[in-house]
């Protein structure tokens, strides 16, 4: 199109140039010898170079246009990336202001994390007082070829983690727009690779950057997982559909049966945000799965029945809904959790029930103060690690019931420096009758992003 524009406007500076050279001719050309004369000539050849200079100064004002209508090009491009990355957040929830990336050829690079202090009680996880990294990623963006997109994740420090070890978080390929082929952009998008589990809403904000607290709710159900995802929207309706290994994260699967998951969201109004979500994570093998992907009350799904024969799996549900006020925003979130196994001994079976409520208030333009109450219930006992041992609740004893409220304050310094402190309190039961104490934990965070 760029290509026409300029030889249409040079054939107009031609044509204007021939039209006055040649009304110019009856008065310039001496009519009765025919001939020019030397003044006419150097009037003639005038005006010549001055049609060039107009023919040139259009020329320019054309290069001019093509390069701002470049820029807004690949600007809409650029958001429409944007836009459809926010396929899993509620439409009347706009991001943070998006860091501008830093370009290596066609390569976007970001990256965000957090430096914290964590103490504990005695029965908690940091009861020494520790400095940490509590976070650290730097994300990769490339296009590969029109409306394909390669993103990748580097872990290089992560809460759950306790080591400083290079991982692979998120790495997949991007089809965008597939629904371009029937006109229609956001419809249907296609990943392919590793990526976020689509269940659920908190995983979307639990980074440190996203995050109004430190800490996430008791159940904090998130994770990665190998696989395939379809998400788009329609309207006021957004979905998301994946299926998925299911097992830890390895490069491997132990079992054909395979993790699905799927989340309908639907905004009745600017400031309302609904969605229902449903997962399966498919039967798990315990010597070779050894434990879910999903991410479960700050431990895994795991077997409770014999390690050398159980597969087990779980299945869950839950509902979200999210209210924006001026100067407040409202979470909450209730689920059902269905486990079992095929253990030769007696087959297992639990039921768990969970809820978090969180609201954030501004109290001026940067200042805030956020509060989250998140509570489980588990009559049968169940492996709830919350803030205590990870060795005791995980691996042996097990928990009927486990609340926490957390009350904090935050300092944003700008859309990429967040400050804010934390108390959590912590309580509950093991199967047993004895109280679970001393866990309460005390945070201080800086996060950032660029």
């Amino acid at each position: 199109m760029m290509k026409n524009l300029n030889v249409r406007a040079a054939f107009a500076g031609c044509a204007a140039g021939f039209f006055i050279f040649a009304s110019r001719l009856p008065g310039e050309i001496n009519t009765e010898t025919n001939t020019v004369t030397p003044g006419e000539f150097l009037l003639l050849k005038k005006q010549n170079e001055l049609l060039q200079q107009q023919v040139r100064q259009q020329q320019s004002i054309i290069d001019s246009l093509v390069h701002k209508v470049s820029a807004i090009e690949d600007a809409n491009a650029q958001r429409d990336r944007e836009v459809q990355k926010l396929e899993t957040k509620p439409a009347d929830e706009p991001p943070s202001e998006p860091a501008r990336p830093m370009h290596f050829g066609r390569v976007d690079i970001t990256g965000e994390g957090g430096v914290a202090f964590f103490h504990s009680q005695s029965k908690g996880q940091d009861p020494n007082a520790d400095f940490r990294i509590d976070e650290a990623r730097v994300f990769l963006e490339a296009p590969i070829w029109k409306n394909v997109y390669l993103f990748s994740e580097l872990d290089l420090a992560a809460r759950e983690v306790p080591d400083l070890t290079l991982r692979v978080g998120e790495l997949y390929l991007d089809f965008e727009s597939v629904s371009q082929l029937w006109g229609d952009d956001r419809m249907l998008n296609l990943r392919v690779g590793r990526f976020n589990i689509p269940f659920g809403e908190e995983y979307q904000y639990r980074y440190a950057i996203d995050n109004p607290l430190i800490s996430h709710s008791l159940t904090d159900l998130w994770g990665v997982d190998e696989g395939v995802e379809l998400y788009g929207s329609l309207g006021r309706v957004q979905y998301v559909a994946a299926v998925q290994n299911g097992g830890s994260a390895t490069s491997q699967d132990f079992n054909a049966d395979k993790a699905v998951v799927g989340r309908v969201g639907y905004d009745p109004a600017k400031w309302l945000h609904l969605s229902v979500s449903g997962m399966r994570t498919g039967d798990l093998d315990v010597i070779g799965d050894g434990w879910s992907a999903l991410w479960f009350a700050n431990g895994w799904f795991r077997s409770l029945g014999s390690p050398a024969t159980t597969v087990f799996h779980a299945n869950l549900v839950e509902g979200d809904v999210q209210a924006r006020f001026p100067g407040i925003v409202m979470r909450a979130a209730g689920g059902y959790i269905t486990y079992g196994d095929n253990d030769s001994a007696g087959h297992n079976h639990r039921d768990v029930y969970y809820y978090y409520l969180e609201g954030v208030k501004d109290i001026t333009r940067k200042l805030y103060a956020a509060a989250r109450f998140s509570q489980i219930f588990a009559p049968g006992g169940f492996p709830i690690v919350g803030d205590g041992n990870m060795l005791n609740y995980l691996a042996h004893d097990l928990t009927t019931d486990y609340w926490r409220l957390s009350l904090g304050l935050g300092y944003r310094f700008s859309p990429n420096l967040l400050v804010k402190g934390e108390y959590s309190f912590n309580r509950g039961h093991e199967l047993n009758g004895e109280a679970r104490r001393q866990e309460n934990l005390f945070g201080l965070e800086a996060a950032f992003k660029f």
